[in-house]
């Protein structure tokens, strides 16, 4: 078993944020506003109009409503405003009702308001969508029908369109509302939000096909419209495979050149499939359409970065910089990347050290604590971690896991093992902390430590393979226990089967139950997988016991060449003087 790596916390140079999903890059249909508005108790309507008489009762129920919404008593306001809007079949009062009835969630009210003011502004897009909005959330999609269509025909025909998506969303038929699109958009044939609404019905109903004909359609009545091309590219990748998307937006792009937001797509879909060269020359294109946008240089210096390509990695990140990059933090942070990449400590000490503010200050600390600790300056690392002020259990958990990584690399492992206890005093429950722990607690014997810290951890993650691994390799190697360590290693094969350390754990496991020819097999299957020096040493081991000395050695003298300085490696061989 080699132990997963306990400096998770160290963020390594990155491009995550270019592989963002597609559906993140496409727009997303536009969304129902609240309904219900932010009724400010000054907002007082004026009274009711001259032509209506101003009864006793109609001034009561007007001071009523307002009265009761100012102190909060949002069921009587709404009643009393309602009843207010019946007797004076004032618009603005319907309205006014309507919202009230919304505010205190009270639907069925503020339907039959909406009805009422929709009857006395019959063309009002507001009253319609309010109308329409409420009956589709009532479930009575067809008798929202005929509102939708007089929506649409206010004017506001392609926004209606669009924000039906948002309208059905929670509708549970999605062939019933597919079915009302499409009889909606048939009477406008030129809208091309009409063939989009269309194609968003169809794919959430299931009929793909249908989706993309519908986008088709859409993007030869508005070629230069960014969402349909973009929902076409998500659908070819979900239908069809990242080739398929990928060939589409190339195809796209070639006929729309100027359409930045789907080669901005098209840019960071490249670089998720690791197609950082192409990648890189959609972003170059983007810097030239757009030369003051940092984020276009930032992206292209993680891909140099990514390709080693130190020298224009350098100079797009001081591009960004220049530019006034609003995370400037972030780029100061990969240039310190860049620069321990190249072997400059010094140089990236001065950027980390640069960060004082933005999403990667406490990242940028800990990678300077850890570049002063490979320099042989723990206590100078360890002083820089002591001014870190956390802001979560999250920080805390990186900074003492950073403590305990320094102190492991300089020796002190009984002072890692303080350092983690000390935050798992705070922490209890943490599953890093106890992780760390357990693995710093192996190498000072504390075997009771060791294995209450990883039953703690499989207490809080049931299915975490690397905790029932890590233990079943200590009862293993360390104590007699192998019948328990079997049952452990294979919960975690059950997790994990293909894991290379699991398989490796394993096979050491059969080892020690002098099941040597199994042992052998199964660290076979570990070693080709992963050809870890510690690996090989365990898998030498097992056929040389097994007899096989000849591929025994082989192994040994392969990895050797590799990793000369393995210890593993360097104390099997020299045990058994191959």
């Amino acid at each position: 078993m080699r132990a997963m790596s306990t400096s998770s916390w160290v963020k390594p140079a990155s491009l995550a944020w270019l592989a963002m999903s597609l559906s993140a890059c496409a727009q997303s249909p536009a969304q129902l506003p609240n309904m219900a508005p932010n009724m400010r108790v000054s907002e007082a309507l004026p009274l009711p109009p001259a032509r209506q008489e101003l009864t006793s009762q109609v001034l009561y129920q007007f001071l009523l409503g307002e009265i009761a919404g100012q102190r909060g008593e949002l069921k009587l306001s709404a009643e009393a405003y309602a009843d207010l809007a019946v007797r004076t079949r004032d618009a603005r009062i319907a309205k006014r009702a309507t919202e009230a009835a919304l505010y205190a969630r009270l639907p069925q009210l503020a339907l039959k308001n909406a009805s009422l003011w929709q009857e006395l502004e019959p063309t009002s897009p507001k009253a319609l969508q309010t109308l329409s909005t409420l009956l589709i959330g009532a479930g009575r999609m067809s008798e929202a029908r005929p509102y939708l269509d007089a929506w649409v025909k206010t004017g506001e025909g392609g926004a209606v369109f669009l924000q039906l998506h948002g309208l059905f969303a929670r509708q549970k038929d999605k062939n019933a509302v597919l079915d009302l699109v499409e009889n909606l958009a048939v009477g406008y044939p030129a809208y091309p939000e009409a063939r989009f609404a269309v194609a968003q019905a169809a794919w959430n109903a299931g009929k793909g096909a249908k989706a993309l004909a519908g986008l088709d359609e859409t993007i030869r009545l508005k070629s230069n419209w960014a969402p349909a091309p973009l929902f076409k590219a998500q659908i070819l990748q979900q239908m069809q495979g990242e080739a398929a998307a990928l060939a589409f937006l190339a195809d796209y792009l070639a006929s729309a050149p100027g359409e930045s937001e789907v080669r901005l797509a098209y840019a960071k879909q490249l670089a998720r499939a690791s197609r950082f060269g192409e990648s890189r020359t959609q972003f170059e294109l983007l810097a030239q359409e757009m030369p003051g946008n940092p984020e276009n240089h930032l992206a292209i210096g993680l891909i140099a970065m990514q390709t080693n390509d130190f020298d224009s990695a350098e100079s797009s990140f001081t591009k960004a910089l220049e530019l006034k990059h609003p995370d400037e933090g972030s780029v100061r942070f990969h240039l310190g990347q860049l620069a321990e990449a190249r072997g400059r400590l010094e140089q990236a000490l001065v950027w980390y050290r640069s960060v004082i503010k933005g999403r990667q200050k406490l990242d940028a600390h800990l990678r300077a604590a850890m570049i002063l600790s490979k320099q042989g300056r723990a206590a100078d690392a360890l002083q820089g971690l002591s001014n870190l002020a956390a802001a979560d259990d999250e920080e805390r958990v990186k900074i003492a896991q950073a403590e305990a990584q320094i102190m492991r690399e300089a020796g002190n492992f009984e002072g890692a093992v303080v350092a983690l206890s000390k935050a798992l005093e705070k922490m209890p429950d943490s599953p890093d902390l106890l992780y760390d722990r357990a693995m710093a607690a192996e190498k000072i014997n504390r075997l009771d430590l060791v294995e209450s810290d990883l039953r703690h951890l499989i207490a809080l993650k049931p299915n975490y393979a690397h905790a029932y691994n890590a233990l079943g390799y200590t009862l293993a190697d360390r104590t007699p226990r192998l019948k328990e360590a079997l049952e452990l290693l294979e919960k975690a094969l059950s997790l994990s089967p293909d894991d290379p350390f699991i398989l490796d754990s394993m096979g050491w496991a059969l080892f020690k139950s002098k099941r040597y020819a199994e042992a052998a097999d199964m660290l076979r299957r570990a070693h080709a997988a992963q050809p870890d020096p510690d690996i090989a040493a365990h898998l030498g081991e097992a056929l040389w016991m097994n007899g096989d000395k000849d591929e025994a050695r082989r192994i040994w003298s392969g990895s050797l060449q590799n990793h000369p300085g393995n210890e593993s490696l360097r104390e099997t061989t020299s045990r058994l003087k191959p």
